[in-house]
């Protein structure tokens, strides 16, 4: 099986279990094959936690599960030393949950920034400092934090430089009703074949088949007119005059140059996962809300009229060309 026929039997399994939420399931493969961290938004039960596991269950991989409380310290993220009182008489590292290939960062928001920013530097660095020794991450890795937008009381909002290194932030909403009843028939039916379906071997793609598949999306080709495009789209959030007054007066300051990489990797990934050999403009406003969501700063007074960084995307598409 070749990298596309692997990713695209992981994408339909992954659709067997969790149902009405098609673009996470699309987003969190793409993030994956960018070899970037997402940060995931959604009301509780909306199958945040269950779509990385379902990942890592047919993907040949670990997962680790980190529950962001206010009492959780930077150590119970990336380890710690420990005294070994035997002949040797010294201190060894014993690595925490950081150290696997995929990491659910449930409710990020729920920890201070000391141990917010122990995540993050992980994700960044793709390494662990500790005593002076560096410890490396899987080759394999990626981060999807999440966060709940109806529960402000008790948190920690990640600051808008540290939210820049998640490739992309994804906000799911509610599935309609045809699917809801699909997950009413999914529950019953995994309780009534849960001690069968627990003896059964899953058939899993292997690690290498990413790695395959993102050595391909590196061969994607994006002409100088669409790259001068990407790098246009991202000076309006920087420059907003230059394209209109409502802009200027809705941003507060725009994205940086991890935003123009971001939206490059992003719109390469997709491009493969739609068969193509080369990138379009489709491929990019398919890619720029979640792309961009995080990395643009609304002003006061576009908070005050209640415009979302979602319009002033589409304001921007409106403004800034597009290229033949």
């Amino acid at each position: 099986m070749n990298p596309f026929e692997a990713i695209t039997t992981l994408k339909s399994e992954m659709s067997k279990s969790i149902i009405g939420q098609d673009n996470l399931i699309d987003r969190i493969i793409l993030v994956l094959l960018a070899d970037g961290n997402m940060l995931l938004e959604g009301l509780p039960g909306l199958a945040k936690t269950r779509a990385i596991k379902t990942l890592s269950k047919y993907l040949d991989c670990d997962l680790s599960r980190i529950q962001f409380t206010p009492d959780l310290l930077p150590s119970d993220v990336t380890g710690t030393e420990i005294y070994q009182p035997s002949e040797t008489e010294k201190f060894i590292f014993q690595k925490g949950p950081i150290f696997s290939n995929l990491i659910l960062a449930d409710e990020i928001n729920r920890s201070p920034a000391k141990v917010q920013s122990a995540l993050l530097e992980a994700m960044e660095e793709r390494q662990v400092t500790v005593a002076g020794k560096t410890y490396p991450m899987e080759k394999l890795f990626m981060v999807m934090a999440t966060q709940n937008p109806i529960e402000q009381e008790g948190t920690y909002p990640l600051p808008e430089a540290q939210m820049d290194r998640f490739i992309m932030h994804v906000i799911i909403d509610y599935p309609d009703d045809v699917s809801e009843l699909g997950i009413l028939h999914l529950n019953k039916q995994e309780v009534a074949n849960n001690d069968q379906a627990t003896k059964e071997k899953l058939e899993t793609i292997s690690q290498q088949h990413i790695f395959d598949a993102r050595e391909e999306i590196g061969k994607i080709k994006v002409t100088e007119e669409l790259e001068k495009y990407m790098v246009s789209l991202i000076s309006a959030t920087r420059y907003p005059e230059r394209f209109s007054q409502e802009l200027r007066d809705f941003i507060s300051f725009g994205a940086s140059p991890r935003g123009t990489i971001a939206l490059d990797r992003c719109s390469r990934v997709n491009a493969w996962m739609q068969g193509a050999d080369f990138v379009s403009p489709d491929n990019i406003h398919a890619v720029i809300k979640d792309v961009l969501r995080h990395r643009i700063a609304l002003s006061y007074k576009a908070r005050a009229e209640g415009i979302t960084v979602d319009q002033i995307i589409d304001k921007i598409l409106e403004q800034v060309a597009v290229v033949a």
